[in-house]
């Protein structure tokens, strides 16, 4: 360990000899590359970043949130989404509907300056996007969208429209669902209530011809025929009896169509509700996101960052310099070697 010790501490010296004797050129050097790598900077296109932070909402059917008294998931409206909610938002965002949208709002293919002739002009549009245009959960599950220009309005209009876009797509995809849903359970409504209309006008045929309460009748009527048969009242009997042919041709279809409209009123209340539902999921809309901070134009530019792009190119000078010098001096020294050797030989 001794041993390693003094090696390492040999080494550490002859490297510090090393650069105290190509001082100069290495201060050289990285002083050159910091001014050119200064002056370059200058070169760069400045760009300003505005970003908008939203959090998802936890309802995705209005419906159920807002009068599905019965519905077991039932949230609160006010309520933030969480994980999985922020992960759908994110991928709304990186659809190409979002990004179709903001490319034709804003025009960024001749906002980019790309040729629209080109072949690849697409490829490039798509590139110049997602450099400039980005999205990601925070720790905290909300998302945010950063935009990157060289014009700090132009920025902050782009995230706010693509954040105003997001309530727009989701509706859009949840409505061509819901709009689908609407209409089977719109067909079924009408259909139970055209059968119903068609069961009550059949049971008003049946009530003009005398029949109102089969069973009540029924009973009523053969005490009287009892009566009647009692006092020998013949045409009491008569009218009694047909009365109760009349019932005995007809009960059982009026029985049957009271007893089957009664069971299709319950399923009407049933099937109007989960229609009612339907129609507003169909037809009304609500945010998908709560706001937190909107765009706003910056006063100051995002990048280059000319200190850092100073620092990083004379550092890297300075390394690429003390490499290369290394090199040289170890080739110089087996040269010199290779030439003592050869002499001494001699």
């Amino acid at each position: 360990m001794n041993i390693d010790e003094k090696q390492a501490n040999f080494n550490t010296t002859n490297f510090l000899f090393f650069l105290y004797k190509w001082r100069k050129q290495l201060i050289i050097i990285c002083l050159i590359a910091a001014v050119v790598s200064g002056g370059m900077s200058f070169l760069i296109t400045p760009k300003y970043k505005s970003t908008v932070v939203l959090f998802p909402t936890s309802t995705n059917s209005i419906s159920k949130a807002l009068l599905a008294d019965n519905f077991g998931g039932k949230q609160d409206i006010m309520e933030f989404g969480e994980e999985a909610q922020t992960e759908q938002l994110l991928q709304i965002l990186n659809s190409n509907e979002i990004r179709g949208r903001a490319i034709k709002k804003f025009n960024l293919m001749q906002h980019y300056d790309i040729e629209t002739d080109s072949k690849y002009k697409m490829t490039r549009m798509y590139d110049e996007y997602n450099n400039n245009i980005t999205y990601r959960r925070t720790e905290y599950m909300a998302v945010e969208i950063t935009v990157l220009d060289k014009d700090p309005q132009m920025a902050a209009d782009i995230a706010n429209y693509i954040s105003d876009q997001l309530d727009s797509v989701k509706n859009k995809m949840q409505k061509e669902r819901a709009f689908k849903a609407f209409k089977i359970v719109e067909v079924e409504y009408k259909k139970l209530i055209n059968d119903i209309k068609m069961m009550e006008d059949s049971l008003t045929v049946l009530r003009k011809l005398g029949i109102n309460d089969y069973e009540t009748q029924a009973e009523a009527y053969n005490v009287q025929l009892a009566i009647a048969l009692s006092k020998n009242n013949k045409e009491a009997v008569k009218a009694i009896e047909d009365r109760l042919k009349l019932l005995g041709d007809y009960g059982s279809a009026y029985v049957s169509l009271r007893d089957e409209l009664e069971l299709e009123k319950k399923q009407l209340s049933a099937i109007k509700a989960k229609y009612e539902e339907a129609k507003v999921d169909a037809q009304e809309e609500l945010p998908a996101k709560f706001v937190v901070d909107r765009a706003y134009k910056a006063e100051r530019k995002s990048s280059p960052v000319r200190w850092v792009i100073v620092l990083v190119s004379a550092l890297s000078a300075f390394l690429l310099s003390v490499l290369t010098l290394i090199i040289i001096e170890n080739f110089s020294k087996k040269k010199f070697s290779t030439i003592n050797n050869t002499t001494m030989k001699e």
